[in-house]
């Protein structure tokens, strides 16, 4: 097969693949008593080449995420992000703040003070306002980042007096479940956190955004809630490293 047959068939997948989750998620929506358009679907770009992303952004996809700040520097000049928006997904160390704040229209992954000060103050320097979302361990798991369930709410408390954050909502990426039950606790858990702080009113924390649901979980991160699905394998195919 030719570099360029290999390509054209990668792009027949990659639409096949769209039009098998919009399906999946519309159905989703209706049943979690929501509209398709009300789900926001996320092309999750880690490890895949331009060409790729912007035959996506070609299909309709209008919001990518990157997981790693130096992947998507290294691709943002060779993406059509004139017809669709990035998020950071991935976690974020304070170091590299300065070279993305400003680059991608939301960053994913705050998940402690320390970071969301930093963002501000890169803010600040640059004359923006950066969107954010607060990373949630809803599993507690020591392997991942994002905060702790109960640390949740003070730690808003405190992003919610600087000045160039703007929080929309909360993220999360729930534990491997050995039952849909557990999966679904998890998802169910999220959900109810984030009514019960879109009820509290804090001043500059916005609960419009809740990120959750990947390749393998979306339709039931959506019957829990979500309005933000990260879909990468399940549209591109499997990842390449």
């Amino acid at each position: 097969m030719t570099e360029r047959s290999s390509i054209e068939e990668k792009f027949k997948d990659i639409e096949y693949n769209l039009n098998v989750i919009r399906e999946k998620i519309a159905e989703a929506a209706l049943k979690s008593g929501r509209k398709p358009e009300d789900i926001t679907l996320m092309a999750v770009t880690k490890t895949v080449q331009p060409v790729f992303i912007n035959h996506a952004i070609d299909c309709g996809i209008d919001l990518i995420g990157e997981n790693k700040v130096q992947e998507f520097l290294s691709k943002e000049e060779f993406l059509k992000l004139g017809a669709c928006k990035a998020h950071l997904i991935g976690h974020l160390q304070t170091n590299k703040v300065r070279q993305i704040v400003g680059k991608v229209d939301m960053i994913q992954s705050v998940d402690s003070v320390r970071l969301a000060n930093e963002i501000d103050k890169q803010s600040l320097k640059k004359g923006v306002t950066t969107k954010c979302l607060v990373e949630v361990n809803i599993g507690g798991e020591e392997s991942k980042t994002g905060l702790d369930a109960h640390m949740l709410e003070d730690t808003l408390y405190q992003i919610s007096q600087l000045k160039n954050i703007k929080v929309c909502g909360l993220m999360t990426v729930p534990p491997i479940c050995d039952s849909e039950a557990e999966l679904n606790g998890y998802f169910s858990k999220m959900y109810r956190m984030f009514i019960d702080i879109g009820n509290k009113k804090i001043d500059n924390i916005n609960m419009d955004i809740l990120s959750m649901g990947m390749s393998a979980d979306y339709e039931n991160a959506i019957l829990n809630g979500a309005d933000l699905v990260r879909i990468g394998s399940a549209v591109f195919g499997p990842r390449l490293y």
